[in-house]
């Protein structure tokens, strides 16, 4: 799909037609997050990459720690 790059007021903007925002499950007044890819392009995404990476570490806390928070839980 080709995006073209407008000046929208005093700033610039892409506009998404309604078939992208549908796929991406977006809508007026949401978050994109524009993610850089290895080859030098992008990836938008609605989801937030640091919250991922957030959950990641998390997940591991919990594994290393599983004896501790299973007598913390009871």
């Amino acid at each position: 799909m080709k995006l073209e790059v407008k000046r929208i007021g005093n700033s610039t903007g892409i506009i998404l037609p309604k078939e992208l925002l549908a796929r991406l499950n977006l809508s007026q007044g949401d978050h994109v997050f524009a993610i850089e890819t290895a080859e030098g392009g992008l990836t938008l995404t609605p989801f937030d990459p640091s919250f991922a990476e957030g959950i990641e570490i998390a997940e591991r806390a919990m594994k290393a720690y599983r004896n501790a928070l299973s007598e913390l839980a009871k």
